[in-house]
């Protein structure tokens, strides 16, 4: 499961290589709450999203958690970072810097796919000043 949050971090601009580690019936919400139903809408939603500035937005994942649920499911839990590269006169609308991000697995076929991705937004930890 983490090879495949691995995967999905590294296909992030590869339409082909990021939908096919999800479900025919994955369901995504994104950072701003966009809903998706299916990898074929993913699939238009991503094309989209990487013709215009919001290609220039990159995020890292870190998993916090993984549980199975059956043999067969599985909740990961991670923490996305948003890495914004887009220019002032790009950025329409501000992004939160983090999110926790929920996937929900299913293993089909030895293989485990991505059947549902949400991610919730989060305040950033406050700086310390020890950094």
């Amino acid at each position: 499961m983490r090879k495949v949050v691995a995967r999905a971090q590294e296909s992030q601009s590869n339409p082909e290589a990021l939908l096919a580690l999800h479900t025919p019936e994955a369901v995504i919400v994104n950072l701003a709450g966009r809903r998706v139903l299916g990898r074929e809408a993913f699939g238009e939603a991503m094309a989209a999203a990487l013709a215009s500035p919001l290609s220039d937005v990159l995020t890292t994942l870190e998993v916090v958690d993984v549980r199975l649920v059956t043999p067969d499911a599985a909740v990961v839990s991670c923490t996305k970072t948003v890495h914004d590269g887009r220019g002032d006169g790009d950025a329409q609308a501000v992004l939160p810097s983090q999110g926790a991000l929920t996937y929900v697995m299913r293993k089909d076929d030895g293989s485990w796919r991505i059947a549902l991705a949400q991610t919730t937004p989060t305040l950033a930890a406050p700086a310390t000043g020890d950094e």
